[in-house]
């Protein structure tokens, strides 16, 4: 079965964001957001293209390594593309963790950009 328009942007625009990540000193990644993006990292809010990218370019790690384990895309009724991703990181010589990432994107003046990005490890905190 051919797959719809939107998955083929989906799985584009994953590609090229964790290429970036795991490749770049991740100042470019500010290029895939709006400029009035919103990101969520683990709880806090980051709102615009320049927090955005300070926040990513930051990040406390030499290295990055992103293993998707699994993808979803949705189109929205409002003709945007919804993206669940899975996976595991791993930070330098730490072990591997899982992490979600959710992506809302928009086609802005001809492109696609991430209007929406939230982001958690899968580390369950669970008081006893």
């Amino acid at each position: 079965m051919a797959k719809e328009i939107w998955q083929k942007i989906g799985e584009g625009f994953v590609q090229e964001y964790y290429n970036q990540f795991d490749n770049t000193n991740r100042m470019g990644l500010g290029n895939l957001y709006s400029p009035d993006a919103c990101l969520t990292w683990e709880g806090s809010p980051f709102q615009g293209r320049e927090a955005i990218t300070g926040k990513l370019a930051n990040l406390p790690f030499k290295r990055i390594k992103h293993i998707i384990t699994e993808q979803d895309f949705q189109p929205t009724v409002d003709s945007c593309i919804l993206i669940m991703v899975f996976g595991q990181l791993q930070v330098d010589d730490d072990p591997p963790m899982a992490f979600h990432q959710v992506f809302m994107l928009k086609s802005l003046n001809c492109a696609w950009a991430c209007t929406n990005d939230v982001f958690r490890l899968g580390i369950h905190n669970i008081p006893v």
